[in-house]
């Protein structure tokens, strides 16, 4: 699917990687070919995008890039004077594809606009006639250090300067990131990601391309589900490595769960999310589903809860992506007044990075991932990045914050020094 769909300049695919979830509805999902599309800055984007979907209601992929939080709280955050990060994907960018390809156990679903079901036997074909695997090709990342912005000394700092706004009572939770980048540099983004999604697969896998830019994403978190008017929100907040010996990788599951530290940083985010989501759910209708679980994944345990809602009858679910975006997981707590901090520290702009993509359905459900684990390219100026970020709080040992970053990019570094 993947080698068939490469053949396009806008696509989006969409892999759990069998993760096992009561919540996932699709083991897998390819959209290509843009019919239409909207692609917009920040300002009235998710107006446009209802709009934009009420005229179609169609299949919509795409995402929502972290600087849409202009228009996401109530007092209006202009853009960080921070410096661009060079991938450019607009803030807002959704496309109705002419083609979806919906993979389930034993089946796979193929329909478009005007297609008929010998097209889609043709296109099916096709799949099986591709090559099984992506063809790696060689790049010269392997003799090329990535750079950063915000070197060992300079994060710590930083950290510590976020503490005294803890300190101070301005805020419980800061998620502050780094930017890790190579400049001027050639690669088969197919490629990447093939590798990547074999070394980390994750539950919120993505190969999304439009035109020149690319996101080869391994996210384990899901930011939003919306199936009728029940929803979802899965935040993580809590991360260890996992080791080789079975006996002391459960011994690290063990401490991670009972860590007062990575407790008190899920509470805060789930409490955040509770809020988020009450403004536009029925009354007492907001549960935390479950709270601290521990999951494992291919180098890491994390802490994740679920938060679950039922929505207003009739809310559109701009609306409800407007109280709830950014994610807590990636802002903090109380969200307006990190999200200040985020622009006032961080010295380059997040872009897509810690943003959203997934799929909305002709019905207006909905399932969008969390943007992180991620590389993502430029293919028209060259340059790679692959941001990471924890969370910072009273109780952070700045030094170990350094460490789950670097814990956090490893992936991807092994990937792009292959």
């Amino acid at each position: 699917m993947l080698n068939w769909s490469n053949r396009f300049n806008i696509c989006c695919f969409l892999d759990n990687n069998d993760y096992p979830s009561p919540y996932n509805r699709y083991e897998a999902l390819l959209a290509t070919e843009a019919i239409e599309y909207i692609a917009l800055p920040a300002g009235n984007a998710l107006t446009a995008l209802q709009q934009f979907h009420d005229t179609c209601q169609d299949w919509l992929f795409g995402h929502l890039a972290y600087d849409l939080k202009q228009e996401t709280s109530h007092t209006p955050i202009p853009y960080s004077a921070a410096r661009d990060n060079g991938i450019a994907f607009p803030d807002l960018y959704f496309f109705r594809p002419r083609i979806v390809m919906l993979l389930q156990p034993h089946q796979v679903q193929i329909g478009g606009v005007d297609l008929t079901a010998q097209q889609a036997r043709e296109i099916y074909n096709a799949c099986l006639q591709m090559p099984a695997h992506i063809a790696a090709q060689r790049s010269t990342i392997a003799a090329t250090q990535p750079q950063s912005r915000l070197h060992r000394a300079a994060y710590m700092e930083t950290v510590k300067a976020l503490q005294d706004h803890i300190h101070r009572g301005d805020c419980y939770e800061v998620n502050f990131c780094r930017d890790n980048f190579i400049p001027d540099i050639s690669v088969h983004p197919l490629t990447l990601f093939d590798q990547l999604n074999r070394l980390s697969p994750a539950p919120f896998a993505a190969y999304y391309r439009v035109k020149d830019q690319y996101l080869l994403c391994s996210s384990p978190e899901r930011f939003l589900q919306q199936q009728g008017n029940n929803i979802i929100s899965q935040p993580i907040k809590g991360t260890t490595r996992r080791l080789e010996n079975a006996a002391l990788d459960e011994q690290a599951r063990s401490t991670l769960f009972q860590s007062p530290k990575e407790r008190a940083e899920n509470v805060m985010v789930v409490d955040l999310v509770r809020n988020d989501l009450a403004h536009t759910a029925m009354p007492g209708s907001v549960q935390v589903e479950e709270l601290f679980g521990i999951y494992s994944f291919a180098h890491v345990h994390h802490m994740i809860s679920t938060v679950k809602a039922i929505r207003e009858n009739n809310m559109p679910f701009t609306t409800v992506l407007q109280h709830a975006f950014p994610m807590g997981s990636m802002t903090g707590a109380p969200k307006l007044k990190v999200m200040q901090l985020i622009d006032q520290y961080e010295p380059v702009r997040r872009g897509l990075f810690s943003g959203a993509v997934g799929y909305i359905t002709p019905s207006g459900d909905l399932d969008l991932n969390v943007v992180i684990r991620s590389i993502l390219y430029n293919a028209a100026t060259r340059h790679l990045s692959f941001p990471t970020g924890s969370a910072i709080t009273f109780y952070s040992d700045p030094e170990k914050e350094w460490e789950e970053c670097l814990l956090k990019a490893e992936a991807m570094v092994r990937v792009l020094k292959a």
